[in-house]
């Protein structure tokens, strides 16, 4: 791809439309599609690992503020103590939401997460969670989908242009191309990450 920044980028979009009076209304385009990214897309190099420390006594610890989704979540300590993922509803309904002592469960409300049992101690959560990238802008010329899914970046830009031109037969090209864009980084992603590893079940008991 010919664009590797966000000024780059502006100038492909324009000259794929054919336009040269967009300036305002692209980077509109572009921010509109990283927004549709950001829901649709989860791969490794939109991984990122945090630790954050838990009160005694508090079963609340808020997300990062570039939060999209939880990977992994542990408690640290020898071994580390995974924390399983649980819907607000069961966790409400769960009797181990009102014990203490090292969390085993946790689930997410708002922009929070809560724990149970209640923590009896400052633990330290290691977190793996998928990221939201800074949007890109004068200021931020790069970000992980223009540095590793230019093509897919482009893609959307130019699907969330033609509305706005009023141009629906380009919009049904410009879809096909992200929808397949999409699948094929999703299946590329799944399979780099897995190829090699024999798949292997393990019993568990409880």
């Amino acid at each position: 791809m010919a664009f590797t920044t966000y000024s780059a980028l502006k100038t492909s979009i324009a000259n794929y439309l054919g336009r040269t009076d967009l300036t305002d209304q692209i980077p509109d385009f572009i921010t509109l599609a990283e927004t549709r990214l950001q829901r649709e897309l989860r791969t490794r190099p939109m991984l990122k690992s945090a630790t954050a420390t838990m009160t005694g006594g508090d079963n609340t610890v808020g997300l990062p503020t570039d939060f999209l989704e939880m990977r992994d979540l542990f408690v640290q300590g020898n071994p580390r103590q995974p924390v399983s993922y649980m819907s607000p509803s069961a966790f409400t309904r769960n009797a181990r939401a009102e014990d203490s002592g090292k969390c085993i469960d946790y689930t997410i409300l708002g922009l929070e997460m809560a724990f149970a049992p209640i923590p009896d101690a400052a633990y330290i959560l290691e977190m793996l969670y998928y990221y939201k990238p800074t949007v890109l802008s004068d200021s931020n010329s790069s970000n992980v989908f223009l540095a590793n899914y230019p093509d897919l970046l482009l893609y959307g830009s130019l699907a969330q242009a033609e509305p706005y031109l009023m141009n629906d037969a380009r919009l049904a090209t410009w879809a096909a191309l992200y929808a397949s864009t999409l699948e094929l980084i999703i299946t590329s992603d799944d399979s780099s990450e897995y190829n090699g590893v024999p798949l292997q079940m393990k019993l568990t008991s409880r």
